[in-house]
């Protein structure tokens, strides 16, 4: 019967808290070297099992992946008339992930003058930031010019899931949007926009 007496060696491994408060290289050789320690004297499986779970949870959130770590000046950024929301006239660049596929995602689309897009959804939560120019949105599935609410350059809103919103664009705009894929744009069947040479 596996023994169920105090095992001082338990609290000799360092708490999550305080592994995530500094996940330095030291920090985490020490934590190693315990696990593996403790691993080699204890008999129980489920100590070895609780020890290797601990492990890779720190490793991942402790010291990420080289891989992820993304820095882009504008010029480096691709820009495509294609992707999860670019439509006729439009330039998306994803920055982070891709809104087609599972996961988080953070992409910049481009605006050309006289651009509206009519009452539409997503299926995920987005956040949204005006990096230039000036964008009007509104909340509805029905057009309204009355809702439509001035955001000019640095401001920021939300477009939570399922929830139908419209967007008018009198000068060329750039806008920032994070959400969690897979993301689409569904175009609600009442949709009702007034005509311009921009609408879908």
């Amino acid at each position: 019967m596996p023994s169920t007496h105090h095992n001082p060696q338990i609290h000799a491994l360092a708490s999550p808290a305080a592994v995530l408060a500094a996940p330095d290289t030291d920090l985490l050789r020490s934590l190693v070297g315990r696990i593996r320690r403790f691993m080699v004297e204890q008999l129980d499986s489920r100590h070895v099992i609780v020890a290797i779970a601990f492990a890779v949870a720190l490793v991942h959130v402790a010291i990420g992946e080289t891989s992820g770590v993304i820095a882009l000046v504008p010029h480096e950024m691709h820009w495509s008339p294609q992707g999860g929301f670019a439509m006729p006239g439009m330039e998306q660049a994803n920055l982070v992930g891709d809104p087609k596929k599972p996961g988080p995602y953070t992409l910049r689309l481009k605006f050309p003058a006289g651009y509206r897009l009519a009452p539409h959804t997503h299926p995920d939560a987005r956040e949204v930031t005006i990096l230039s120019g000036t964008f009007y949105t509104g909340y509805g599935e029905r057009w309204d010019n009355a809702s439509l609410k001035e955001l000019p350059a640095g401001s920021f809103y939300t477009e939570p899931a399922n929830l139908a919103h419209f967007i008018e664009v009198r000068e060329p705009v750039l806008i920032q949007v994070s959400g969690v894929g897979p993301s689409t744009r569904k175009f609600l069947e009442t949709a009702a926009t007034p005509d311009s040479p921009g609408s879908p």
